[in-house]
């Protein structure tokens, strides 16, 4: 494949600075046309001289204009005059789409999640996945109308999150319990795969009630846990005297 051909320099339209000037202080203003940054080939006979933008909100910024010729003129022709970004330019976040952006904690009342077709997370629930447990509970859930269920990567990212959480085994209540969630007897088992390593806390004492906790979580509102009982307050008898005179 033969190499590109280096587009000739064309001292006509390097020489229609001033005119790029022109057109560029007619679209912003004399003002905002700071210095000549130089200019470049594009095609033959059509190149782009650049100017820096004298304006606050764009620092680093460039005035483009384009400038072309006929063949034979020496008359340059204006074509069109942009803002681009320059070296160091302020440019706005590379756009994200709104499913993408939205995270964990984001939703409120009233608000919807997309709709993910090839969600990784999900498989149909009538699909077979090889382990009887979670295909057990896949028909069982797919009887209620739902078509969808976990698949093995979702369940185990959860499962994942769900221990490296609050409710797993190294949140600050967990370390200072004294016995774990596995033999309380507020703990409820999940069905299913994930049983072997949570179930939910139904203990109304406990700052994880109603969540997912790991089988080696605990707190301090253990059923089989109990407190020292203080030692009774011991009072000396009250001594009386009668001898007292008693002046109201």
């Amino acid at each position: 494949m033969a190499a590109a051909t280096a587009l000739r320099p064309d001292a006509t339209l390097r020489g229609g600075a001033e005119a790029a000037r022109a057109a560029a202080a007619e679209v912003a203003g004399p003002d905002a046309v700071g210095d000549h940054l130089g200019m470049e080939m594009v095609e033959e006979r059509l190149g782009t001289h650049y100017f820096a933008a004298a304006v606050a909100a764009y620092r680093g910024w460039r005035w483009a204009v384009s400038v072309a010729r006929v063949p034979r003129s020496k008359t340059v022709t204006v074509c069109e005059v942009d803002l681009v970004p320059g070296d160091g330019a302020l440019l706005s976040p590379e756009w994200v789409p709104y499913a993408s952006r939205l995270a964990p904690g984001d939703l409120g009342p009233g608000d919807v999640t997309p709709f993910v077709e090839d969600d990784p997370l999900l498989e149909p629930g009538f699909e077979a996945t090889g382990d009887e447990d979670v295909d057990a509970v896949a028909l069982w859930e797919l009887g209620l109308g739902r078509p969808r269920v976990l698949s093995a990567e979702g369940r185990d990212a959860a499962a994942q999150r769900w221990y490296d959480g609050e409710h797993g085994p190294a949140a600050p209540l967990a370390t200072k319990a004294a016995e774990a969630c596995a033999t309380c007897g507020f703990f409820l088992p999940m069905a299913g795969a994930l049983r072997t390593v949570f179930g939910v806390c139904a203990n109304a004492w406990s700052p994880s009630d109603g969540s997912v906790v790991s089988l080696d979580h605990g707190c301090g509102a253990h059923s089989e846990v109990d407190v020292e009982a203080p030692a009774p307050e011991k009072v000396s008898a009250p001594i009386l005297d009668d001898d007292a005179l008693d002046v109201s």
